[in-house]
């Protein structure tokens, strides 16, 4: 009986012990298992692949991290650098006809560049990790946008073809990643470099008294780093079909967590290839998930937070159990073989219970129209309009609406929008953050039958049912029209742009400057990007006046950027300088009642939810759709502001 129960007692004790050594696998497994039982979407095939392409950049950012945090430092460069990488490919291959292979060359190079100087800055300049490559996210995504003249560039087909996939199945970013996690654990575990890494972190002082040459082992481990960066920034341009010289942005703090939650820590001298990928795939299945299950975009943060947080904790519990991971290349082999063992047999039985969950919703059908309504970003007032128009039709028309928000961030629209698709939604609306780098997700919506329809914002090189939008080329031109006027016909003024590559950007400034012709009397001084955002218009419209002090005009090409121009006059606005917006949210109609915004070319945001819902159900159900669908934008003036309903 003794025995017995001393058995299970080393049973539970060696489970307890496997649960803790591997913590943020077991977080994994719980979180697939969770996700299964909570939706009948999340395990298919396509959706199982989508969460590996949506874990690939982070996951390959992410490897490169580990060499950096394994050896005691940070890198807060990488997303700067992949977007600067991925400028200078598409740059010299399509505006200067280099070569594909050496253009190619020449965006890793740029990445191994980067993580030079930032292990020069380090090593040898004496730079705290932190600042120096805080300097280099700077100084990176500064040349990106000098480069790009911060609009997006078209990538090259031949390297377009690294989002699409093998076999017409097998995602290359999954391959892309698979491989760069290997070469991570074989530089880790099996060379001098890997094993130079575990000592510096462990302690800087003994492993250079040892022998080892520290500055310059630093110079190649950033130097890994950035030439990692560069094979993301190369990847993720890939699946948009374009550079984005805003691209990745905050990307380094998903691959520090995603290292981090593999069990890697701060103070150095731990982590793995395998805990990466794991950390990656945790952040993947969060957002997947959470997307399935309609949680909104606003919680999404909160949740994908306090799980990072648990998973450190689990760690830290962990640790002070006594049982740490065995650091790559420091432990027996027999180690690293349990090691393998254990994520095998965690594999299969994460299979086998994820499976039985699948039964749940075998049978479950929904006669309820489904339809995924991804929104650019839902921090514009606008923006939140056009979602509340929508809901308010869903409700009536008895549709079960998904509402993401991609935050201004093109690939993170890009997961949204596969997955609707791999969830087999009946039809999708997107609000794109770039007309570009929304065409491949829609072309896979395209092939699984799925109607798009494209509200506010066209789409390039994809097929939509149908746009629905204002006509922002007649309203340019009557913004030109109203502001020419109201100057009498002769004067400067200064022009604020929406975010480059989007449509509604574009068609202003193009309605804009025609209507413009009319009035030669008119000088633009300067044209400037603020991206549809109120602080930036107000920090672009304060340089400007310090180069224009004398401007008599200013059109802004939503109503946001005019708010933030009207706050950089001061009392200027509405006297001396008259200010003309775009889109007559309610902030901008109250500032025309105001006085301090002279005119808002009135787009109505909650019909274009409504209709762009209407459509999206017509098209669902196999009916025609007006391919586009304009609706009227008008002039408001403090004259006509009380009578403006929208």
């Amino acid at each position: 009986m003794a025995t017995d129960t001393l058995k299970s007692a080393a049973r539970s004790g060696g489970l307890r012990r496997l649960l803790l050594d591997n913590g943020a696998l077991t977080a994994l497994i719980a979180l697939v298992i969770a996700m299964s039982a909570l939706s009948g979407d999340f395990l298919t095939a396509d959706n199982l692949l989508n969460v590996g392409v949506q874990a690939a950049v982070t996951a390959i950012l992410a490897f490169g991290v580990t060499f950096v945090i394994v050896s005691a430092g940070i890198d807060l460069s990488v997303g700067s650098v992949a977007a600067l990488s991925a400028t200078v490919l598409a740059w010299t291959a399509t505006s200067h006809g280099i070569p594909v292979v050496l253009a190619v060359v020449l965006a890793i190079a740029a990445g191994v560049a980067c993580g030079l100087v930032n292990g020069y800055l380090i090593s040898y300049g004496k730079l705290p990790p932190f600042i120096a490559t805080l300097a280099m996210l700077s100084v990176g995504r500064g040349l990106s946008l000098v480069i790009s003249q911060g609009s997006p560039i078209a990538f090259p087909d031949s390297v377009s073809h690294l989002g699409d996939t093998l076999g017409g199945w097998l995602p290359v970013p999954v391959l892309v990643m698979v491989v760069m996690g290997l070469l991570t654990a074989l530089v880790l575990g099996r060379t001098y470099v890997g094993r130079s890494m575990y000592a510096i972190g462990g302690n800087e002082e003994a492993a250079r008294l040892s022998g080892l040459r520290v500055r310059r082992q630093k110079l190649a481990i950033y130097a890994l780093s950035g030439l990692f960066a560069a094979a993301a920034g190369i990847v993720l341009a890939s699946r948009l079909s374009s550079a984005q010289p805003q691209a990745a942005t905050g990307y380094e703090l998903d691959a520090i967590a995603a290292v981090v939650i593999g069990g890697a820590s701060l103070a150095g001298g731990t982590g793995g290839a395998s805990g990466t990928m794991v950390g990656a795939l945790i952040l993947a299945v969060l957002r997947n998930g959470l997307n399935l299950l309609s949680v909104s975009a606003f919680w999404q943060q909160v949740v994908i937070g306090v799980v990072i947080a648990l998973a450190v904790l689990l760690d830290t519990v962990r640790r002070r159990a006594g049982a740490g991971p065995v650091a790559a290349g420091a432990g027996a082999g027999g180690g690293r073989g349990r090691q393998a063992v254990t994520y095998v047999l965690a594999a299969v039985v994460a299979a086998a219970l994820v499976g039985a969950m699948s039964f749940l919703h075998g049978g479950a059908s929904s006669t309820t129209p489904k339809v995924g309504l991804s929104l650019s970003t839902m921090n514009n007032p606008f923006f939140v309009q056009i979602r509340a128009g929508a809901q308010a039709e869903a409700r009536q028309l008895g549709v079960d609406l998904t509402v993401t928000d991609a935050q201004n961030d093109a690939s993170q629209q890009a997961n949204q929008l596969q997955n609707f698709t791999s969830e087999g939604l009946g039809a999708i609306i997107v609000n794109p953050v770039d007309s570009d780098a929304a065409g491949p997700s829609v072309r896979s919506a395209n092939k699984a039958r799925i109607p798009v329809i494209a509200v506010d914002r066209g789409v390039n090189k994809a097929d939509t049912a149908a746009l629905v939008a204002s006509d922002n080329i007649e309203g340019g031109e009557l913004a030109a029209r109203t502001l020419a006027e109201k100057l009498g016909g002769k004067g400067s003024i200064v022009v604020l742009q929406g975010q480059a590559g989007t449509s509604a950007s574009r068609e202003r400034g193009a309605g804009f400057a025609e209507g413009l012709k009319a009035y030669p009397g008119i000088t633009v001084v300067a044209e400037q990007p603020a991206d549809f955002d109120r602080t930036k218009g107000l920090d672009v419209m304060a340089n400007l006046l310090q180069a224009h002090p004398d401007v008599q005009g200013v059109f802004a090409e939503n109503d946001e950027m005019a708010l933030g121009a009207i706050k950089a006059l001061g009392s200027r606005a509405g006297t001396s300088v008259s200010v003309v917006g775009f889109d007559g949210t309610p902030d901008g109609l109250a500032a025309v009642k105001a006085g301090t915004l002279y005119a808002s070319v009135a787009q109505q945001p909650t019909e274009l939810g409504r209709i762009a819902v209407r459509n999206a159900l017509r098209a669902a159900e196999g009916k025609a759709v007006d391919k586009t669908v304009k609706v009227p934008v008008k002039v408001v003036t403090k004259a006509n502001a009380a009578g403006f309903t929208g």
